[in-house]
């Protein structure tokens, strides 16, 4: 069995990097807390440090540690707040996973119905690579993914692709850059100065397909996995920039620009991953109305 004793010498260790101060933190002698990491080791049979200079690092092995150390001590202090306010109204946490490809504006318009439910959730919002999302859904680290392309079929994890709804695309771009641009779209997209999304959205394809189709040659400037740090770009004047429509309104009031023109021709699509074939989460069916409401019914891919 786990010693906890032993996994929480670990993780203080880990994150103060030395055994010294470790020791102080927790205080015991130096030599005692090193034995303890020891014999720790040893019961895990991995390295968990490695010496470097002064500091300790954690090895492949003890980044893992730390992860399900952070974890266990998280759930453990949620647990005494449950049992020192039992009788408040329970809240339930609902971890979901964002793709970073995902609009910020998207994942908001999406969420936001979860936090009015009857019964009250805590979300908690992860984002990162698609990939990396759903080997945690896998594990059942999360409830829900949000993304804006099915599960690779390619990834050997058991999962489901609930199309969520689509939407066409507007093109914006900061009032100084809008004036330089001919009238008529999409030919004023020639030679114009173009940020578009990284190679990592399902977006970044089709919007390029779409310009070869139509002869149209911008000059890609930046290329971007964070559609919010693309606006920001797009904000400051470096170039027109593709949203989905249905965030049309919001960005061209957060960021002061104008639209240059928009198609139906390119799909923004957008997907809830579960473990479940059929949801039941009462928060993702809350996600799952919520995009019903905004969002184009999702066509055949």
């Amino acid at each position: 069995m786990l010693n906890y004793k032993h996994l929480h010498y670990f993780r203080t260790v880990a994150k103060t990097g030395a055994i010294n101060k470790a020791a102080e933190k927790l205080h015991l002698a130096p030599q005692t807390l090193s034995g303890q990491i020891s014999t720790f080791e040893a019961r895990m049979g991995v390295t968990l440090f490695r010496r470097s200079g002064r500091r300790l690092e954690l090895t492949d092995a003890g980044r893992t540690a730390l992860t399900y150390a952070d974890e266990i001590f998280h759930v453990g202090a949620e647990l005494e707040e449950a049992l020192q306010n039992r009788l408040a109204t329970r809240v339930h946490p609902f971890r979901v996973g964002i793709a970073d490809v995902v609009p910020k504006v998207i994942a908001y318009q999406l969420l936001a119905p979860a936090l009015t439910l009857t019964e009250p959730v805590k979300l908690v919002c992860k984002e990162d690579r698609l990939e990396q999302l759903a080997a945690e859904l896998s594990i059942h680290r999360l409830d829900m993914v949000l993304a804006d392309r099915p599960l690779p079929s390619t990834m050997d994890i058991k999962g489901y692709s609930h199309p969520l709804g689509e939407c066409g695309i507007a093109f914006l771009a900061a009032r100084a850059v809008a004036r330089t641009l001919a009238q008529d779209f999409p030919a004023n997209l020639q030679a114009a100065p173009l940020l578009i999304p990284g190679e990592d959205s399902a977006l970044r394809m089709q919007l390029l397909r779409w310009l070869e189709r139509r002869d149209i040659q911008p000059t890609i400037v930046g290329e971007f996995d964070d559609s919010a740090l693309m606006s920001a770009f797009g904000q400051a004047g470096a170039g027109v920039f593709p949203v989905p429509l249905t965030t049309l309104q919001e960005v061209m009031r957060q960021y002061d620009v104008v639209e240059v023109g928009q198609t139906q021709d390119i799909r923004e699509r957008f997907f809830a991953i579960s473990v479940e074939r059929r949801l039941s989460h009462p928060a993702v069916l809350a996600v799952s109305e919520a995009a019903r409401l905004r969002f184009q019914p999702p066509g055949p891919n």
